[in-house]
């Protein structure tokens, strides 16, 4: 009985709304049709209200990821190993990320740099430690929260979340034996910084703020130990990610992971690439690329640094390091609060501007 009611509806060819007036479809209220009868309207109206019902929640659905679309991220490229022609052509010329996983095969400190391998090495050494917080205006960039024995903020990190994070650690300088342990992957490219290779730590929770490196080197970031979040974008972004005047960084109001595109709109439709690094993976990060960083787990990440070939490039980070470096350290200290309001909304009024001319551009 149930066949016969779905095939008398389904003969109906007219639009749903008017099945129930048509001849075809007419209802007999004769008793013995009276239950078939009602059925054939149950069926009719549920296929209506069924239809209009999703065709609604999927509208819903759109507008609302529409309303709330924030950054585009697309995946970085990924590689086991790369030819020197191949990392040119395709990566160091026309700057673009790149993971490379086995880069570090051959390196010793693969599967040597244990967590208790670097205590037993650095030591007690005091470091400067620094949080998720918002930078003070009162004082220069990169100032620190906390300091702590070397060996006790390692333990920290391996067992337990923690926003605290080492930055710019020179542990060479240290324990220069480290060194044997590593090789700049110079069969790639030259103008590397030997003398200044650089290791970060983090605790599960710690997060390194959005921004871009002041000199602008090329960077090749192997990462140890738990997987970290990388989240990158060009230069060409700087004003719409609400770049602080005279600063390397983005205004620290905005999540990166869920920006309010209500009150941060010039953030809707940026282009982005994401990767989740794992022990031994090394990122390379073209001159002047944003990155954002987060620890997943308690691990260690190691920065190689090279110059960028151009005259320009390297004329633009003797420039930054010179204004963006220490003027504004010395304009922070003087003026304080004022100045970091003023920089602001300055931040805001360049993201605005180049929204809007972004969305000319689309017109």
């Amino acid at each position: 009985m149930a066949r016969d009611i779905f095939s008398q509806t389904a003969n109906c060819e007219l639009p749903i709304a008017d099945q129930l007036r048509t001849a075809n479809c007419k209802l007999k209220l004769s008793p013995k049709s009276l239950f078939n009868n009602s059925l054939i309207y149950i069926v009719i109206l549920i296929r209506y209200f069924d239809t209009f019902l999703v065709v609604g929640f999927v509208k819903l659905m759109l507008s609302r990821e529409n309303a709330n679309m924030s950054f585009i991220l697309a995946p970085v490229d990924t590689v086991e190993n790369i030819s020197p022609s191949d990392f040119k052509k395709h990566y160091l010329e026309p700057r673009r990320p790149l993971v490379i996983k086995g880069l570090t095969n051959n390196w010793p400190a693969r599967e040597k740099w244990t967590p208790d391998y670097l205590k037993q090495t650095v030591g007690k050494k005091i470091v400067p430690l620094y949080d998720n917080s918002k930078a003070d205006p009162s004082k220069p960039i990169n100032s620190a929260a906390a300091e702590m024995p070397f060996d006790d903020y390692i333990d920290l990190i391996m067992s337990e979340p923690t926003e605290l994070r080492i930055f710019f650690f020179n542990i060479f300088k240290h324990a220069p034996q480290l060194l044997n342990d590593i090789a700049f992957p110079k069969e790639l490219m030259g103008g590397f910084l030997e003398s200044m290779p650089s290791m970060f730590f983090g605790g599960s929770n710690s997060v390194t703020f959005l921004h871009y490196d002041i000199d602008l080197p090329h960077i090749f970031h192997t990462h140890f130990g738990g997987k970290k979040h990388v989240i990158l974008f060009e230069n060409k972004w700087k004003r719409r990610l609400y770049c602080i005047p005279n600063a390397t960084y983005a205004l620290e109001e905005y999540d990166v992971l869920n920006p309010d595109v209500d009150k941060f709109p010039s953030l809707k439709g940026i282009q982005g690439s994401e990767v989740f690094l794992e022990h031994g993976d090394t990122l390379f990060m073209p001159t002047g690329y944003w990155h954002w960083m987060k620890y997943l787990e308690g691990g260690y990440s190691l920065s190689l640094r090279a110059w960028d070939a151009s005259i320009t490039r390297k004329a633009a980070s003797i420039y930054n390091l010179a204004i963006k470096g220490g003027l504004d350290s010395v304009l922070k200290m003087a003026f304080k609060a004022n100045y970091a309001r003023y920089r602001e909304r300055v931040a805001v009024k360049w993201a605005d501007k180049a929204l809007a001319k972004s969305e000319k551009l689309k017109a």
